[in-house]
């Protein structure tokens, strides 16, 4: 089988890790990096012997590909996915989806009628962690959901304002609203607050930098979600479910999983590295394009679901901070 011709849209941080990934695979060459950073994406294209482009379309139109993985910022997202899947291409699409529900409605449109394969970068859904907490919480659904992303404000100048990031809730702790779907269920947020924290060192901030949320699940279960991104590094990141005698704590940058029953106490913790779940989601993608059983566990219809909650969310904090 000749190899897998990838592109990639955006050449920061995520795109170097996917990159780092699909390079590992035998059955993949990513011929392709664009990029408005030539300083960035030249030694990203050099790494993987492929060819650097100053935009999107002028790659989706010289390169012959099979997949492309959009790699940029919230605010970014939109005509680039678009185009990708009105060629027949099948996409990857890094989280958020966007900062709004116009664009991602559009591409979720185009997607089915095109028939492309497509994933979302939720990739802790594939740690073997989450599985066994999803066995466990087969037999004893979770009635109380309890998660937190408790951390540091990132470098990137975009990641403190609104109208590029969607703000903390929306591109950052969306991995744990989507791990709650993906093991509690569906979910609405019924009740917010939030806070914004006037700090020197991001005097354009317009983000909060608290939130609590409350949610209801379809189960009958309740939960909370909070957030902060006022620490100097991270402190929690976590999600937690109780069920009727059983206790689960789920350590998402460890790769932990605590259970905890009566005064019993187990850990479950499998070898694994910061690129285990990145691999696992990337060969997923990578067999369906090939025509394989398809194993993706995050869909763009699928993440479409996470990005309408944690909009809803974001936008409850938001009006409960500016009463």
């Amino acid at each position: 089988m000749a190899a897998t011709r990838v592109g990639i849209v955006g050449a920061g941080w995520i795109a170097r890790v996917h990159l780092r990934v699909l390079s590992g695979f035998d059955d993949v060459q990513v011929v392709g990096i664009s990029s408005r950073n030539p300083d960035s994406a030249g030694p990203l294209a050099e790494s993987a012997g492929a060819r650097v482009y100053p935009d999107y379309r002028s790659m989706l139109d010289a390169a012959e590909l099979d997949a492309v993985f959009v790699c940029l910022p919230p605010y970014a997202h939109g005509e680039p996915e678009l185009a990708v899947v009105d060629r027949g291409i099948a996409l990857f699409a890094e989280k958020p989806l966007g900062v709004d529900e116009q664009w991602p409605a559009r591409i979720a449109k185009a997607i089915h009628e095109k028939g492309v394969v497509s994933c979302v970068g939720y990739q802790w859904r594939y740690l073997e962690v989450v599985d066994r907490a999803r066995e466990l919480l087969e037999s004893r659904p979770p009635q109380l959901v309890v998660g937190s992303w408790l951390g540091e404000t990132p470098g990137a100048a975009w990641w403190i304002r609104k109208d590029q990031s969607g703000g903390q809730i929306v591109e950052q702790a969306t991995h744990i609203f989507d791990l709650a779907r993906y093991l509690a269920g569906e979910m609405e947020p019924i009740a917010a607050a939030g806070r914004r924290v006037p700090r020197p060192a991001y005097p354009d901030s317009d983000i909060l930098d608290v939130t609590e949320t409350s949610v209801r699940f379809a189960s009958g279960a309740i939960g909370s979600f909070s957030t902060t991104s006022l620490l100097a590094a991270a402190h929690r990141v976590e999600l937690e479910a109780v069920s009727d005698g059983m206790a689960l704590t789920l350590e998402v940058l460890n790769h932990r999983l605590l259970v905890r029953r009566g005064s019993e106490k187990t850990t479950f913790a499998p070898p694994s590295v910061f690129d285990t779940p990145y691999e696992l989601q990337n060969r997923a993608f990578i067999d369906a394009v090939q025509g394989k059983p398809n194993r993706i566990r995050s869909s763009y219809d699928d993440a479409l679901l996470t990005h309408h909650l944690t909009l809803a969310a974001s936008r409850l904090a938001n009006e409960a901070a500016s009463v």
